[in-house]
């Protein structure tokens, strides 16, 4: 796949593994710190935020400045506010609104580097290959998140609260270097030469990012869909903690094992999602992921006991994985890579920025019932999807 895609995969798996271990000992740390759910849901929103404030201008940094630095730079300032963080819990002065802060801040580099990272998939990998890469990136992903990170995660926190901070804030250090040392032949200015001549105006850059994609019906269509699905989404996760811990009685320091058993599922979708997408039609396949994926958030909500939690989050971990990979292929094929900084930022504006208010509402849903916003965000879900089963179906053909 060439030397610049294996640094971005491997800065990716860096910060992956730091992912992972912070993905138990957030919720956990929250959960210790305060038993109000909106709060709790909050942590969630304070990380999706600034995908609402912030992606488009920073969709058009992506479009004008050299991408190594924006990857590995948010990297570094990732690294420095979850050592604080683990400086402040060490010290037994962290709070929950220090913990909403650093997650607001984090939420803010994520944004960049995940912009500029699949700002960057389509401009070192030819159009064959975005599916393959795709697929590279999610399955390193889940087995380093979900097999090796969360699992310990639990069991470290147990060890030392600040434990897994600490670990989070060195491998994000690590991801940076990686990030940094990308081919610099890679990141030649991409624009057009008729746009080079232009010195266009930051805010006309970001006006021009938005009227393209309300002026790509199809393109348009897809971004709502996704946007509507992901709130509800959102809002039957933001207390899922909760749930697991309070309702179905897990013990904490299992928390990870209960991720790392669901990204058994993701990773076998990341695994088959190019195969079926050639034997079956990448349309067809992500028509399905959707719908199914949707039903599995109502279904999560009627669950027993862990056991059968666990086992229909596995499937919907599997085919939420191919929709994943197969739909950012589809915004690599359709969105030109001149354009796609822009274009990404504002879709992700709308996809992402939504989430934020998703979770604050699972929060206060939560307030009646545990289970009240799996329910409803089931229910919507599912609903959005099966009405988008047509347009979805015929994408490629309308793309």
């Amino acid at each position: 796949m060439g030397p610049a895609f294996n640094r971005i995969w491997a800065s990716s798996i860096v910060s992956n593994l730091s992912d992972g271990v912070m993905l138990a000992a957030v919720p956990l740390l929250a959960i210790s710190l305060t038993d109000s759910p909106v709060l709790i849901a909050a942590i969630g929103a304070m990380v999706m935020l600034p995908w609402l404030l912030f992606a488009i201008p920073i969709g058009v940094m992506v479009d004008r400045v050299d991408r190594r630095y924006i990857l590995a730079g948010s990297n570094a300032i990732r690294s420095a506010v979850v050592g604080v963080l683990a400086l402040l819990i060490a010290i037994d002065f962290v709070t929950i609104f220090w913990l909403l802060a650093a997650a607001f801040i984090i939420g803010v580099c994520e944004v960049a580097a995940d912009t500029t990272a699949q700002s960057l998939i389509p401009q070192i990998l030819e159009a064959k290959d975005f599916e393959k890469g795709n697929s590279r990136l999610q399955i390193s992903e889940t087995i380093i998140q979900g097999f090796i990170g969360a699992p310990i995660s639990g069991f470290i926190y147990a060890l030392a609260i600040y434990l897994p901070f600490f670990i989070n804030s060195l491998g994000f250090a690590i991801s940076a270097l990686f990030a940094f040392s990308i081919p610099i032949k890679y990141l030649q200015d991409v624009r057009k030469e008729d746009e080079e001549k232009i010195e266009r105006h930051f805010v006309a850059e970001m006006k021009f990012g938005i009227t393209y994609l309300f002026n790509q019906k199809t393109l348009r269509r897809l971004v709502i869909t996704t946007a509507t699905i992901g709130f509800c989404y959102s809002m039957g996760s933001a207390t899922m903690v909760l749930f697991i811990i309070k309702e179905l009685g897990l013990p904490e320091r299992y928390f990870g094992v209960i991720l790392a058993i669901e990204g058994l599922g993701a990773l076998t979708g990341a695994l088959v999602a190019s195969r079926m997408s050639s034997k079956f039609g990448r349309s067809e396949v992500m028509t399905f992921a959707i719908v199914a994926s949707s039903a599995v958030l109502l279904i999560q909500g009627f669950s027993p006991n862990i056991y059968f939690f666990v086992a229909v989050g596995t499937f919907g971990g599997f085919v939420l994985s191919q929709w994943n990979i197969l739909l950012m292929a589809t915004y690599q094929t359709v969105i030109p890579n001149e354009l796609y900084g822009r274009i990404h930022g504002t879709r992700r504006t709308l996809v992402w920025g939504t989430m934020p208010i998703g979770s604050l509402l699972g929060g206060v849903l939560a307030h009646f019932s545990l289970r009240l916003p799996m329910y409803v965000g089931g229910v919507f879900a599912t609903l959005i999807a099966i009405v988008s089963i047509s347009f979805l179906l015929n994408i490629e053909k309308n793309s």
